[in-house]
């Protein structure tokens, strides 16, 4: 669609998705969610959107993928980025 024209798209698209997210999870699956994580592949893509939309860079996987506990690499090496939901997710996280 042409005529749509939205400054910055991926940040705003990312934004809305943050504020209404942790709502449709505790209506689906009542409860909270505390953060969104996201994997981005290095190789093909340099974060940039999750960087303007404020998201948490946590470093590098290690390439092993989830089916591999104790091989060699055999996926692509992954940027982890987080987005914390509320203002008080370090205490959710660490409460017992």
């Amino acid at each position: 669609m042409p005529w749509v024209k939205v400054p910055h798209l991926a940040s705003h698209l990312l934004g809305r998705v943050a504020r209404r997210i942790s709502a449709d999870w505790q209506e689906l699956y009542h409860h909270l969610i505390q953060r969104l994580e996201r994997f981005v592949d290095i190789e093909r893509f340099r974060g940039t959107c999750y960087r303007a939309a404020n998201w948490i860079c946590l470093g590098r996987s290690l390439g092993r993928g989830t089916k591999a506990r104790h091989r060699q690499p055999d996926s692509s090496i992954k940027e982890r980025w987080l987005y914390p939901l509320g203002q008080y997710f370090r205490q959710r996280l660490l409460a017992p």
